[in-house]
């Protein structure tokens, strides 16, 4: 029988392996422990003096690199179940080790499906079209756990690469809109997994501040003497109003309420799906003005049957698209005016209303703005255009006083 080496390592006993002989066959073979599992792996070598000192050479190897924790059993017996074992072990073990997460495009759907109550219609339709030609080709077979913040970046470069349907790039506003159901599904993901987020530090692609255009009072007057009858109580509605063109496409004649002369935005019409406003700010009253009082109760006779304000011959809805591009856009070339989306009619509002002094926070209210902050930090510079008050009332002030000195000054040398 063969003698077992014992050796003492910082306090712990190890048996070490040795070389013994397959009585049957006479041939050498190795008998040494591996992950606290007795291993004999047979050899095809007689039991000679030289080919054990071969073994055993092998041996002290197997055992330091057992005892460095560097040994790969399959490098010495490639063919042994042993090491077949020994390798699925490694396997099992590196999964529990590694925090296995879904698939992004199956925990995509389940997040999906979690939040699509939260949304309007027109907004899951968005999301869906994103995922679709965006996320998934680029994320789907991937687990959320193993997706790197390079692997993000390198995503959104692509993205500032691609052409959109009218052959341009997309804009940042639009790849900041991809990214962030992305930044959602793996934050979401980190939390439920227990994992660090790989979005955590990226910030969105700055967008360039879009400029407002209003229309001056003179534009507007033109404008609204000169639109097709039919549509001239629409855009008197929008450029005294400053309802945005969802809400008043969306607005029903059940919130005019003409004896208080004010205009109840509930709804909005997005994507031809009636919704709730957009926040709880856009849930508001709106005070009619004489012309839009007047407006409306002239629209009533026309449309007061039907449910919509302003809408077709046989009660729907009109589609803003249409009214764009057959109504909107021609007036203005007819006219000379420089090219503006209907979306200006609302900034043209909020100036009007600045400009004859209104009050801040009533415009705001009326807007749909929380605060007065907006409404400052967006429209004051146009108010001066307006209203010549940036800076000619202290000119005006100092010419009177200086006026009224040299005046004095006169008399006293007409009595002198």
């Amino acid at each position: 029988m063969e003698a077992v080496l014992l050796f003492r390592w910082l306090g712990e006993v190890y048996v070490m392996g040795n070389i013994a002989t397959r009585p049957e066959t006479g041939k050498l073979f190795f008998d040494f422990r591996y992950k606290n599992k007795r291993c004999r792996e047979q050899t095809a070598l007689d039991d000679t003096p030289a080919n054990r000192r071969k073994l055993e050479g092998i041996l002290k190897k197997i055992e330091a690199e057992i005892t460095l924790g560097s040994f790969e059993y399959a490098r010495y017996f490639p063919g042994s179940k042993n090491a077949q074992k020994f390798a699925e072990a490694a396997v099992s073990q590196a999964k529990l080790e590694h925090h296995v997460t879904p698939l992004f495009s199956d925990f995509a759907d389940t997040w999906f499906a979690e939040m699509q109550a939260l949304w309007r219609r027109s907004h899951s339709d968005t999301v869906a079209t994103t995922f679709r030609a965006h996320l998934k080709p680029a994320f789907g077979e991937k687990e959320v756990g193993d997706i790197t913040k390079a692997e993000i970046l390198s995503f959104r470069s692509h993205l500032a690469k691609v052409r959109n349907g009218k052959d341009k790039p997309l804009s940042a506003e639009r790849i900041n809109h991809i990214m962030t159901p992305l930044r959602m599904i793996l934050n979401e993901a980190a939390d439920r997994f227990e994992f660090t987020s790989p979005y955590l530090g990226i910030k969105s692609i700055k967008v360039p501040r879009t400029d407002v255009e209003p229309f001056t009072f003179d534009e507007v007057k033109q404008i609204l003497d000169t639109v097709r009858a039919d549509f001239k109580n629409y855009y008197i509605v929008r450029f005294l109003t400053g309802m945005r063109t969802g809400e008043i496409d969306g607005l029903q004649w059940q919130y005019v309420d003409f004896e208080r002369r004010q205009i109840l935005v509930r709804q909005a019409l997005v994507k031809d799906e009636l919704v709730y406003t957009k926040n709880d700010g856009s849930f508001r009253t709106i005070d009619m003005s004489g012309p839009v009082y007047e407006a409306l109760q002239s629209q009533h006779q026309a449309t007061g049957e039907f449910e919509y304000v302003f809408c077709t011959r046989n009660g729907k809805p009109m589609a803003h698209r249409n009214i764009t591009q057959r109504v909107w856009y021609p007036l203005l070339r007819h006219l000379g005016l420089r090219k503006r989306r209907p979306y200006q009619t609302r900034h043209t509002a909020a100036t009007l209303w600045l400009a004859s002094g209104e009050a801040p926070e009533w415009i705001a209210r009326q807007m749909g703005h929380t605060t007065t902050e907006m409404l400052f930090r967006v429209y004051s510079r146009y108010v001066p255009n307006l209203t010549r008050r940036d800076g000619s009332a202290m000119e005006r002030l100092l010419m009177n006083e200086l006026n009224h000195a040299s005046q004095i000054e006169a008399q006293e040398k007409d009595h002198d």
